[in-house]
């Protein structure tokens, strides 16, 4: 079937103009070529596909059995073109991304919603994960790319990273905590504080311990939480001191709810990694959209 491909286009094309001249015409080949390939059809396939009439050529009554079978197959194709234009155009396709709780909430959220105002035919699928199990996700083909906390605690060639949004992670108390000092902390003072963190799972946790470790310091905490969000909470009534990133909370600084604990010191910025496969094309959306991202 494959070696006949081009035949059949000639087939579909004569019986349906009913003419070896318009075929040839259409074709942009010469009457001879469109004789010569209806000629070698018809002997692969064992008996005349047309008779020759005043006005033209009729399909046999074999013709018009391949001929319902080939306008099916050209019709499929047809439809299979369009859908690749329309996703070629945004009109359908769907982007699957992996990204923790917290980057997903506060980096991408925004840009998901202005994405799906242009695109609204676009799916979405968001999986939540640590950091390195979306580098798993990614790896296994489930995602088409990763918003992750840099620096990755394990470099593998297979990935991509395009460094995004910078970090500042700090400390914070509520305004019950009195006794804080207005002067930096060094780590070290800062461990006789009850301290509220993240899960030791989260990339965010292993850079602020990294950071500790370096001062000579292991951090533990009196509390762990799953999310920025629940540790501002805790913060906000007074329960400890937590460690959350200062691009988030801007709101609660600002209004007077939670105060920065300065160090010293000072935890140095990080940022916001977007990792992809090394060498493997991106759909259109998925192209789009990181093209979107800062």
């Amino acid at each position: 079937m494959i070696d006949n491909l081009e035949s059949y286009r000639v087939f579909y094309v004569t019986a349906r103009v009913g003419s070896f001249t318009k075929a040839a015409a259409e074709l942009f080949i010469t009457q001879p070529a469109i004789s010569h390939a209806i000629k070698q059809l018809e002997t692969k396939l064992g008996g005349p596909l047309f008779l020759r009439t005043p006005k033209g050529v009729k399909l046999t009554s074999e013709g018009e059995v391949l001929y319902r079978y080939i306008s099916q197959a050209y019709h499929l194709i047809e439809a299979g073109e369009k859908k690749l234009a329309e996703i070629h155009l945004l009109q359908e396709g769907e982007i699957r991304i992996g990204a923790g709780d917290t980057l997903c909430r506060y980096f991408l959220l925004p840009y998901l919603e202005q994405f799906h105002n242009q695109y609204p035919s676009i799916r979405f699928q968001v999986t939540n994960r640590t950091t390195q199990e979306t580098l798993i996700l990614l790896k296994e083909g489930r995602i088409d790319f990763g918003v992750v906390n840099l620096p990755l605690k394990v470099e593998d060639r297979m990935f991509e990273v395009r460094e995004s949004m910078e970090l500042q992670d700090c400390f914070v108390s509520g305004p019950s905590f009195v006794d804080l000092p207005a002067s930096p902390l060094t780590v070290q003072e800062l461990q006789s504080y009850p301290l509220l963190m993240l899960e030791r799972a989260s990339g965010t946790r292993s850079y602020i311990d990294q950071f500790a470790q370096k001062q000579g310091v292991t951090l533990n905490p009196e509390i762990e939480l799953g999310s920025i969000e629940l540790l501002v909470q805790f913060a906000r009534i007074g329960l400890g001191v937590a460690c959350v990133i200062r691009n988030f909370i801007d709101d609660e600084l600002q209004s007077g709810v939670l105060r920065e604990v300065l160090l010293d010191p000072p935890i140095p910025p990080r940022r916001v990694g977007l990792i992809t496969l090394r060498d493997v094309p991106l759909s259109s959306a998925a192209k789009q959209f990181l093209d979107m991202l800062p």
